[in-house]
């Protein structure tokens, strides 16, 4: 996956225009749609936005059409937000189109001070946590927990592992969520603390 730049407040204003009006119309803004919508004095400065974003990997543009701006994948942190789906009995669903699932929000409102980075998760030995191999673990950075936060620690030899922390009298340990691993007593470090888990769909064959 391509790691994209990370783009200016306003960059990210045009970024979202774009996307808002791609996703209502199917069709992308004009330059001057969007000067006139963002309240930019001239078209000069919409393309100076559209030149950074797309050395930045966000978008591809062709410049024999007045509405050739193409959305890369990948350019934004926000998802649409539809509606609500019930997993229980059938109901209508409402579309809400004016909702987006800011990924880069959602997890900065949970770290607060911190940082937030990403790991991908290998094996089974949080299963009866919910933690599944292959799952995307967000981890809040910090250097210390509560026993049975899961964590992200750092054994010898620069391992790093997710467990539950757990204390037994006055010594802390890792604990797996799998009947089948044992726990960890070994010396260890605290990365950070899971705060959220992404996990692709993979259909079940019947």
């Amino acid at each position: 996956m391509k790691l994209l730049v990370k783009v200016t407040p306003k960059q990210q204003k045009v970024l979202d225009f774009i996307q808002d009006r791609i996703s209502k119309d199917n069709l992308p803004p004009t330059i001057r749609e969007i000067a006139a919508a963002l309240g930019f004095s001239s078209t000069g400065t919409v393309r100076d936005y559209l030149n950074a974003l797309e050395k930045k990997g966000y978008l591809k543009r062709s410049s024999n059409k007045s509405r050739a701006i193409e959305l890369l994948q990948g350019s934004s942190d926000k998802i649409r937000l539809l509606s609500s789906i019930p997993a229980g009995k059938p109901n209508e669903a409402h579309e809400d189109t004016d909702n987006y699932l800011d990924f880069e929000q959602m997890f900065s409102k949970k770290s607060a001070k911190g940082e937030v980075f990403a790991l991908k998760v290998k094996g089974d030995s949080m299963c009866d946590a919910g933690i599944m191999d292959g799952d995307i673990a967000i981890i809040r950075k910090q250097l210390t927990a509560d026993p049975g936060d899961v964590i992200a620690a750092l054994l010898d030899y620069n391992e790093v592992t997710l467990k539950r922390l757990n204390r037994k009298d006055s010594k802390f340990f890792l604990e797996p969520a799998n009947k089948k691993y044992q726990p960890i007593h070994k010396d260890f470090s605290i990365l950070g603390k899971l705060i959220a888990i992404v996990r692709s769909y993979e259909p079940v064959r019947i």
